[in-house]
Parts: structure tokens; sequence; C-alpha cells
């Protein structure tokens, strides 16, 4: 009975931290995978055990009372340790296990990272990964994620992040839209082109660098089409209807086999840097140190990928 206790309290530790990570009672139960009664009874619990009240709950917001402060100070520390002991104990440093949750932007997610991730499952079999494709910034808290890709985004300082490689990227436009207008010579002329802007990293203005001066080019542009997708950006392209700044693994392909032109190759977009992210925690289970270690290993020999260039 006393062994179920101890497990129970943690349990109600567990539940208790994810109310307050979250924000609220509703929020933790998605979370927990359970019902907004359970995770209030929990509370009610965990409440009753310490003899303290731990949350003052409106109609609008939930607060920490002083008790409740210390209580979560405690509470994360005992889940840290208790996340330790269940992914080391009867396990390898080598053998993660449970569950990793990953977000990762659309195109690398398809495509560049599937042969990395395959190896990664294969060469630990017990562990479970949750690869999830989207865009979009991060809230790990709420959206429930151990970590995150995340390409040329401005970085939470809040949060943990590892530069893992960069992507260089090219100007390019089908030969039937470039036989429209006059030759491409100089930056100058591309803003003469219509354009499709990946509205994420560029809208109104793009800037080209010619390896010689520190400071950029900028031409603006009119875009026909903006959108969030790479591979939109890349389709459209070879369709005829504008010019694209893309990552140059996407069109590599098309500019060899002449699909795509490869516009003024002395003057390149800024590299976009990749970063992996994730929570600060004073615990890190072995499923997200392992995959760590591998997305240093491989992301800057991934095709298209390259070591990031460090400030002369």
């Amino acid at each position: 009975m006393k062994r179920s206790e101890r497990i129970d309290r943690v349990e109600l530790m567990r539940t208790f931290v994810r109310i307050v990570e979250t924000g609220s009672l509703s929020a933790a139960a998605r979370q927990l995978e359970t019902t907004q009664a359970t995770v209030s009874r929990r509370l009610q619990s965990l409440e009753t055990l310490l003899g303290v009240k731990l949350l003052l709950r409106t109609t609008h917001a939930t607060k920490l009372t002083d008790d409740g402060e210390r209580c979560y100070q405690h509470a994360r520390r005992v889940i840290d340790s208790w996340l330790a002991l269940e992914d080391e104990v009867g396990q390898t440093e080598d053998e993660p296990v449970g569950v990793l949750r990953v977000r990762v932007p659309h195109a690398f997610g398809q495509e560049q990272l599937l042969n990395p991730l395959t190896q990664f499952l294969q060469r630990y079999p017990q562990l479970i990964v949750e690869w999830m494709l989207n865009d979009k910034s991060v809230d790990f808290l709420s959206d429930n994620l151990d970590c995150a890709i995340r390409v040329g985004a401005d970085i939470d300082p809040a949060t943990v992040s590892v530069l893992l490689a960069e992507v260089p990227r090219s100007v390019v436009a089908s030969p039937a839209l470039l036989a429209q207008f006059p030759a491409v010579r100089t930056p100058d002329d591309l803003a003469r082109l219509p354009w499709i802007a990946i509205n994420t990293f560029y809208q109104q203005h793009i800037e080209l660098f010619d390896g010689m001066s520190p400071q950029p080019t900028r031409i603006a542009i009119t875009p026909r089409l903006s959108t969030d997708s790479l591979y939109v950006a890349r389709n459209t392209v070879l369709t005829g209807l504008g010019v694209a700044v893309v990552s140059s693994w996407i069109v590599d392909d098309d500019i060899r086999e002449g699909r795509l032109v490869h516009l003024l190759p002395d003057w390149q977009p800024k590299a976009l840097p990749v970063h992996l992210v994730y929570p600060w925690s004073r615990y890190y289970p072995a499923r997200l140190r392992r995959f760590l270690d591998m997305m240093r290993l491989v992301m800057p020999e991934i095709a298209g990928m390259r070591t990031p260039v460090k400030p002369a």
C-alpha cells in the first residue's frame, strides 16, 4: 500500500506541474489525455495531502499561492528526478526509451531528415518518435513538444538553441519566364521580374551579398504569389509564374537538368541557420540527448546543408 501511495503522489505532482506550466486545468487534461474532472480531483488530493491551498482559481485565471510556488519548485525537481529514474533504471545510456515529440519544418521533415530519422529509430528499437511537420513558431508547453528543428527563425532566449548547420539559398527562374524579359545581369535587373515570395523569410524585398562587401544589396520586389511553403514556391517557379529565392537543395536537380536557371550566382542570399531548440530543464532524458547527438553529426552532411560559416 505504501508503494502505491508513493506512486500516486508522483502522479499528483506531475499533474500539478502540468497545470502550472500549461496555465489551466483543461489544458493540463488535454496533455495528460484525461478529463478535467480527474485533473481537478488530483489537485484537490495534493492540496489535502499537503494541507495547503496551491492554486487560486477564478473564471478567467489561475494563480499560484505562495505555498503553491514553493510546491511547484519542489515538484519540478521531484519530477525531473523521477524522469531520470524511469529513463535510466534497467537501461544503458545508449538505449533511450519512451516517446520523443519533435516538430520539424515541412520540407525538411518530408525529405531531408527521413533517412537519418529512420536509422535513428532502427538503432533504438524501444524509442517512439512523434514527427510533426509545422513551420510555425514553437510553444513547447502548449504543444507538448520535446524539441523542434527551426530554419532561419529568431530563437527564443528562454530556450536552449543548438546551431546544427546552415542552408544555402539560390535565386531561380524558369527559362520560359526569362525569355520574356531583358537579360538579368545585375541585382537591380531582378526588380523588373515578377516574384514568388516565401513569406516566412522575405516579402517585399530580398538582400544579396557579393562575397566582398559585408553590406547586402537590397532589391525591392513585387510578389505575384506569397506562400509559406518551399514546395509551392519551387513548383510555381517551374510553371514560369515568377522568380524566387529558395533553399538550394530543392532546386539543384532542376538547375542541373535545365528546368530552372540559377540567376546571378556571384550574388547570394544569406544562408539560413538550422537550430535544434528545446526548453531548459534540470534533466534531459536519454532520448533527447541521443537525438541531439545524431542531429549534430548528420545535419551538416545532409545534401544541401553545410557547416555554419563563422563570421570573420
